[in-house]
């Protein structure tokens, strides 16, 4: 297996077991899983859909706190160490791998689902529901989805290049559980991880191919049916598989590059070939609204009126990124290395969020435009099928087929980047944290992977591969809150712990003691930590 390679242990059996089972149930009894995820679904979000909604809140508020106190100048990694990758690189390979193909999927499909049908019980298709419909897109796209990603993000970077230990998801608890004890209970986490990342990643890949295969069909009148969605997908599996074997610093790095730099064309482009006042305004308008009504759309349940909408969607998202984070927080530790917390928080917290925003503002509002004003009928097209939102929208632009053929590709791009870097996390997280696993366990990843999607999309479509996500996501979320007073713990122990080597030198500097005296007068003394 390698050079590189880790004997193959029982986090991987586990997982592995338990992945290929879903496959196999999959393809034997596809009806039957499409209907136990349907009875999933409503129990979860239903039983647990408030324990999603504040979890998310605290660790948003956690994540700022942490950025403005006195630890955020703290580097993840020695003091002298610098960022390996430049502020653009590291930025597209947050944006390619946070986001995948989500957000290309639900950057128009979102408010035109919510311009049709208002989160409040406005009037669907007027001015007031298209208002509320960017509010609220805003608000699920924006730093709620990127805290989870932080928190985790942040604490395996500071075990790994602070603390210098193993990168994987139980580690990060060691001053709850001790360090190498409850070797069962660190062996559950690692593999609830596993298994949460995988059904995690394949909400977002089977969400791509959906839109993949929809985009074939509305411009090139290509079937939506099980064949091309497998032939897709075994496509995929081929491109992503050869561009994680060539490693990080190659075929990621130059894919997330491609993404973002595609992305942001696409956003010119639109911009100025669509409404542009319209866009302008409209984007100033519902980040206005964002912001001020940040908290009531954080804790937005409706228990006295029945109204089902947070738990249709924001709840969705919430279970959906926290079945990313696993894979997502370990691969931004991965590439964040040398640089400080707080310039961590805001490059994961803020940027990509602030992307998003601007992406829905411009797709988004360009396609609430032509609704309003010029009859396009788009928010009807989506109700049909949502996958069709973003072609529906292009179908009113000059050279309509090129811009469906560019976004087909950065579909593509997004796919393969985030694939291929969660097979390369599943890699590491399987051999024991080793940071550059062997081409042989990435390969099975893929595979499962892909397998595990072809099932979900043939059972149950959208509602299965959304229904993974919320179950795998619901004992994890209760790791996530662990991982922050964790941190926080650590953080506190690091502090008191450089407190008392200033204190030692001071005994060297006055005193003109040697190590050994130094290190018991340390021990006896108290030290007065510096007020900051």
């Amino acid at each position: 297996m390698g050079k590189n390679s880790t004997p193959l242990n029982s986090v991987f059996w586990i997982s592995a077991t338990v992945i290929t089972f879903l496959v196999i149930w999959g393809v034997l009894d596809a009806a039957g899983m499409s209907r136990l995820a349907d009875r999933a679904y409503d129990t979860v979000a239903d039983a647990f859909g408030w324990f999603y909604l504040i979890s998310v809140l605290a660790i948003v508020l956690f994540c700022a706190g942490l950025a403005i106190s006195k630890y955020g100048r703290i580097k993840l990694g020695q003091d002298d160490e610098k960022p390996k990758y430049s502020y653009f690189a590291w930025i597209g390979m947050l944006f390619s791998c946070g986001f995948g193909a989500g957000l290309v999927f639900w950057g128009i499909a979102e408010p035109m689902s919510h311009f049709a049908n208002s989160p409040t019980g406005t009037q669907g298709l007027t001015a007031e529901a298209g208002r509320q419909a960017m509010q609220y897109s805003f608000f699920n796209w924006g730093v709620h989805q990127w805290s989870v990603f932080t928190i985790v993000g942040l604490a395996l970077a500071y075990i790994q290049f602070r603390k210098k230990e193993k990168g994987m998801i139980s580690d990060t608890l060691n001053p709850i559980i001790g360090k190498n004890k409850k070797k069962t209970l660190r062996k559950t986490i690692n593999t609830l991880a596993v298994i949460t990342t995988v059904l995690g990643v394949a909400t977002s890949l089977g969400m791509g191919i959906l839109q993949i295969n929809g985009g074939l069909n509305y411009v090139f009148n290509i079937p939506q049916n099980t064949t091309f969605l497998v032939i897709i997908t075994v496509g995929l599996l081929a491109l992503y598989l050869i561009s994680t074997l060539t490693g990080l610093d190659k075929g990621i790095k130059f894919l997330s590059i491609l993404n973002m730099s595609l992305a942001l064309g696409m956003i010119v482009i639109v911009l100025f070939l669509g409404p542009t006042k319209f866009i302008f305004e409209a984007f100033a308008l519902g980040l206005g609204d964002y912001i001020q009504n940040f908290f009531s759309m954080s804790l937005g349940l409706s228990p006295y009126d029945g109204n089902t909408w947070s738990k249709a969607w924001t709840v969705n998202y919430w279970a959906w990124v926290i079945a990313w984070s696993p894979f997502v927080g370990a691969f931004i530790a991965r590439i964040s290395r040398g640089r400080t917390i707080r310039e961590f928080v805001f490059g994961v917290l803020v940027v990509p969020p602030f992307i998003a925003i601007v992406w829905i503002g411009v797709f988004g509002g360009t396609a609430i435009y032509m609704d309003l004003f010029q009859g396009a009928n788009i928010a009807g097209a989506v109700q049909n099928d949502v996958t069709s939102a973003l072609f529906a929208t292009f179908e009113n632009f000059p050279f309509s087929t090129l811009l469906s053929v560019v976004f087909l590709l950065l579909i593509v791009t997004f796919l393969v980047t985030s694939a291929d870097s969660a097979a390369f996390v599943l890699g590491m997280m399987t051999s024991d944290g080793n940071p550059n696993p062997s081409s042989f366990l990435k390969t099975v990843w893929g595979v499962l992977m892909a397998a595990i999607v072809a099932v979900l999309i043939n059972s149950s479509g959208l509602q299965g591969l959304q229904t993974a996500s919320l179950v795998a996501a619901l004992p994890f979320t209760i790791i996530l809150l662990l991982m922050g007073y964790s941190l926080l713990k650590t953080l506190k122990a690091d502090e008191k712990m450089d407190a008392n080597l200033e204190f030692g030198k001071e005994f060297v500097k006055e005193d003109g003691l040697n190590e050994t005296e130094v290190a018991f007068e340390t021990s006896i003394r108290q030290p007065v930590l510096p007020k900051k």
